[in-house]
């Protein structure tokens, strides 16, 4: 897969370093620093799943449930054929900051199955969808652990899941998985909540560095869900001028701006956005060093490194990615004056759009999408103001502040419980 820059950096030994940082500024006690270092349960299993020719195939799938100090865990499935542990735990110790930081009753969890969803049938990925949860549904519920779609899982997969753990206890049970398709009791407003969230915060920043959006240029590294929504979004909502976007087979730019609907419909009908009309060739590393003036990187881990953040000139990098900037790149964004928006903060509009799905099924009443968005405005709103008072009060970066924020709470809530 072509995006960015190669990297063998371990996620999990990242996440334990951006901890780190925050429990010394916390000044926080050793042996409750030790305990928010690890996931304090994780699960590790084979699933069988008869294929379309009859032969069994084992796949390895994980579930990571990092911290629920706060809350039940909360956190996707990921379906992808280079899933690790690691990787997951990551997710996982991420998802337990994010939840704390939008200040949602919320803990950290993570899922994963070493697959590759294009070269399996839509029986074989619903039989696969039906194992995991056969595998780990005694380990789940609404008051205890509740997954979500992430990386190739969708709705569909989430309505499957569903099923089968209703199936296993006898009973109905919507919350136990958010994500799930509007008949199921799915939220309004799940779909483009991610990006919507990133838009937010990106306004609030605007407004913070006093910097007008309307009309000014965005690049956006990755068009997947999160990407394709950051494009329309920032067209409808913000006024941004879009001149780059790219996928995992390359990018295209073009400084007059590229339309939203025009450059989906491309990618719908040729399977990427290369090769859009009116538009030149760009690599995903180069998207990345644009002269723009918000970045959004909404593709995978580790792109933004050592290596090339001195080249980053972006006003405002918004991370609706998992995982894009190294600790080592934090400090030379922050040093060069560029605003980062930490991932666990800007792709928290999915997560609090699916606590809100978790709320509606609990009480059998659902709002309407206005609702939806103005109540994630809110949250966001909220969350961007708390991590940039804290991070100018310490006079640290964003992704710090975010972890003083996050993690101040979740240790309070650990040492209410007597844990440490």
């Amino acid at each position: 897969m072509e995006i960015g820059v190669k990297t063998s950096l371990n996620p999990f030994e990242i996440a334990q370093r951006q901890l780190d940082e925050a429990a010394r500024i916390l000044e926080l006690d050793p042996d409750l620093h030790e305990l928010l270092r690890w996931p304090m349960r994780e699960f590790h299993v084979r699933i069988p799943v008869r294929m379309d020719d009859g032969r069994v195939r084992m796949f390895e799938g994980f579930r990571v449930q990092y911290n629920n100090a706060r809350g039940p865990c909360k956190g996707g499935i990921r379906f992808h054929p280079e899933e690790t542990f690691d990787t997951v735990r990551a997710l996982a110790a991420w998802m337990t900051w994010k939840t704390a930081v939008l200040d949602l009753p919320l803990g950290g969890g993570k899922g994963g199955v070493v697959c590759n969803p294009k070269e399996i049938s839509p029986w074989e990925l619903e039989r696969l969808a039906r194992g995991y949860i056969r595998a780990l549904g005694h380990y789940i519920g609404p008051d205890v652990d509740v997954p979500a779609p992430d990386v190739y899982t969708n709705p569909q997969v989430m309505a499957w899941m569903l099923d089968e753990y209703e199936t296993i206890t006898g009973h109905r049970a919507p919350g136990v998985i958010t994500g799930k398709p509007l008949p199921l009791g799915g939220s309004a407003g799940r779909g483009d909540a991610t990006a919507r969230g990133g838009m937010y915060c990106i306004r609030e920043a605007g407004k913070a560095l006093d910097i007008t959006l309307a009309g000014a240029t965005a690049a956006i590294q990755g068009y997947g869900n999160a990407g394709q929504y950051a494009h329309s979004l920032g067209q409808e909502l913000l006024g941004l001028k879009v001149v780059a976007v790219s996928d995992s087979k390359g990018g295209i730019y073009n400084p007059g701006g590229l339309d939203a609907r025009a450059v989906l419909a491309h990618k719908e009908k040729t399977g990427s956005v290369v090769g859009f009309p009116g538009a030149k060739g760009i690599t995903n590393a180069e998207i990345l060093e644009l002269p723009v003036t918000v970045l959004i990187p909404a593709a995978l881990e580790n792109q933004i490194t050592a290596a090339n953040a001195p080249r980053i000139k972006a006003r405002i990098v918004a991370e609706l990615a998992n995982g894009p900037t190294t600790p080592e790149a934090d400090q030379i964004l922050h040093k060069n004056k560029v605003y980062v928006i930490p991932d666990f903060l800007c792709n928290a509009g999915g997560v609090t759009v699916s606590y809100f799905e978790q709320v509606q099924n609990a009480y059998n009443y659902y709002w309407d999408e206005a609702e939806v968005h103005q109540r994630l405005d809110q949250k966001m709103t909220t969350a961007f103001h708390a991590v940039h008072d804290t991070a100018q009060g310490h006079k640290v970066h964003n992704r710090l502040g975010a972890y003083l924020v996050a993690v101040s709470r979740v240790a309070e809530a650990v040492k209410l419980r007597g844990w440490a």
